[in-house]
């Protein structure tokens, strides 16, 4: 529950850049955060509840580009942090490094997040992002891209803010590896808790990759392979790993009592109703 709690401040600590007229109020934005998270347990990983969250937060009133935005830097700010602790699990299992695909998928990680990061701070990535923009077909396209390049340039004079997010993401990963460790615990299962730190954020990146629903599949393909790498039984690895996942789905089920209680206002009902 504090994972997603800290997830959930870490959003509304991005839509803090927004002026306040157009800014939603934290009960709603709140809401639509669990709501979003729960649905996404249904959709494919990483990009199903951020959709909707983006969807969502244009009915709270945001623009849409300051909607996109906000998501997209949530996004980018919280696999930026797991980068930052599967660095770390590469430098404690150095025999990952012999794995070619392991390495080539945290390297090709670090460089979208790493022109992710030039896109907030970088005039000449912005510029080329607008020049890509301008040969987009649809005019409704171009603008909106056009609106989420510039808030996300916005974003640039928050460094702080952008700062303390990007804490919270270490500190949320942090809690997803003793999340792990306990369960292992649990099933006693015999390895460290460093072997933890090495394995599990690079378990996660490969769990955000939108092919399956919810990471079911890859996350339990990632578990029997890695920790099989120091000898555990595919068995309990396997085990850990619907575990892992079991935990992830309890900590959404919060959105599942305000999806199933209803909106409190018309405007959320919209939100619901397009969900």
């Amino acid at each position: 529950m504090i994972d997603r709690a800290l997830m959930g401040w870490r959003w509304v600590a991005l839509l803090g850049v927004i002026d306040a007229v157009r800014r939603p109020a934290l009960g709603p934005a709140m809401r639509l955060f669990f709501v979003s998270t729960f649905l996404g347990t249904f959709l494919p990983a990483s990009i199903g509840g951020d959709a909707i969250r983006a969807v969502g937060t244009t009915r709270l009133g945001v623009p849409a580009g300051e909607a996109a935005a906000s998501v997209l830097l949530d996004r980018l700010l919280g696999v930026i942090g797991l980068l930052v602790l599967a660095a770390m699990g590469l430098v404690l299992g150095r025999k990952l490094t012999t794995e070619h695909v392991i390495v080539w998928a945290f390297a090709f990680t670090a460089a979208v997040a790493g022109a992710g990061a030039a896109w907030i701070f970088s005039d000449r990535a912005a510029a080329a992002a607008h020049r890509v923009a301008r040969v987009v077909p649809s005019a409704r396209l171009r603008t909106l891209a056009a609106d989420l390049i510039a808030a996300i340039q916005r974003h640039r004079t928050h460094r702080r803010r952008l700062a303390a997010v990007l804490a919270a993401s270490i500190v949320v990963q942090m809690l997803r590896v003793l999340e792990a460790w306990t369960l292992g615990l649990a099933l006693t299962i015999r390895a460290d808790l460093t072997m933890y730190f090495a394995f599990v954020p690079l378990i996660l990146l490969i769990m955000l990759l939108p092919i399956t629903v919810n990471g079911i599949g890859t996350s339990q393909a990632a578990f029997v392979w890695m920790f099989g790498a120091v000898g555990i039984e595919p068995a309990a690895a396997f085990t850990l790993s619907v575990l892992f996942l079991a935990l992830g789905v309890v900590g959404n089920l919060p959105g599942a009592l305000l999806y199933a209680t209803g909106p409190p206002t018309r405007r959320d009902d919209d939100l619901c109703g397009s969900a």
